[in-house]
């Protein structure tokens, strides 16, 4: 099951599923939005699933505009350095606990969406990342049961402009312009994805791949980030978790490489897809 955000025509946003042939509607069904499905009883979910395989009422896909599957998230809870190749490459140093920031969901856009480069910033980056979608609300989560509160899985570039993200130890304003959490196209549901932990991932510009890894390398994995960040803060339903980026980033380049208007940014996740997005100048 694929979950959407979508907007036909002038309509007002509306949640959907991708099935066969389109968009099931999602807010014909009472659904306000998103994180209202995805709040429902699992036996609701279901039957609304089955209901949208069997129902002719679909949206043709190439008729309606995606937008980020969950366009304003409670949270975004970004994770640094959580592959040693990257930490390398970015001089960090992998620590004891989860290295974690916020992202703000203003700076949340969908599949196809401009990134804007500010003019305040000459040093824009890019990050291909796994994003884990919670499903289930919990504090202190064991991460033996991190599963049963993971609604499923989507894609996040967390951009990032390094001058302000290292001008000060704090890091999430330079991850926070607008623009600068690409995400979607969709949220695949966590029983499509047989392992989150065994993905390829990669981010490519111009034909030329410049990430290229698996999540299987990730240093903190799913159920360790859900029960570290629980531990602290109780999770909502569509808190979005980003795992981390591979290595890679214009930032460990030599010489570096920093995004220019006119690029398209391609990133690719097994078992969820592709999220595409221009890169324009202000």
């Amino acid at each position: 099951m694929k979950l959407v955000t979508f907007v036909e025509g002038g309509k007002e946003p509306r949640p959907g599923l991708v099935v066969e042939g389109g968009v099931f509607d999602l807010g014909a069904e009472g659904f306000e939005d998103a994180i209202a499905f995805m709040g429902a009883p699992v036996s609701v979910q279901v039957e609304v699933a089955r209901a949208a395989v069997q129902s002719r009422a679909r949206i043709a896909l190439d008729g309606v505009r995606l937008l980020a599957p969950v366009p304003n998230p409670p949270r975004i809870f970004g994770i640094g350095v959580n592959y040693a190749e990257h930490a390398a490459e970015s001089g960090n140093k992998t620590r004891d606990v989860p290295t974690v920031f916020i992202v703000l969901s203003s700076a949340v856009v969908g599949p196809g969406a401009d990134v804007v480069l500010p003019p305040n910033s000459s040093m824009v980056d890019y990050e291909a990342e796994l994003a884990v979608v919670i499903g289930k609300a919990g504090h202190r989560i064991a991460a033996s049961q991190w599963e049963e509160h993971v609604f499923g899985y989507t894609m996040m570039n967390d951009v990032s402009a390094r001058d302000v993200q290292r001008a000060t130890t704090q890091w999430s304003l330079g991850k926070s312009f607008p623009t600068f959490a690409p995400m979607g196209p969709w949220v695949v549901t966590k029983d499509e994805i047989a392992d989150p932990h065994r993905l390829g991932i990669s981010l490519t510009i111009g034909g030329e791949r410049l990430q290229d890894s698996n999540t299987s390398q990730m240093i903190y994995k799913i159920p360790a980030l859900i029960e570290y960040l629980s531990g602290i803060v109780p999770l909502q339903v569509g808190d979005v978790i980003s795992t981390g980026t591979p290595a890679g980033v214009g930032m460990g380049r030599t010489p570096q490489r920093w995004l220019k208007a006119g690029e398209e940014m391609i990133l690719a996740i097994e078992g969820i897809g592709e999220l595409r997005n221009p890169v324009v100048g202000e």
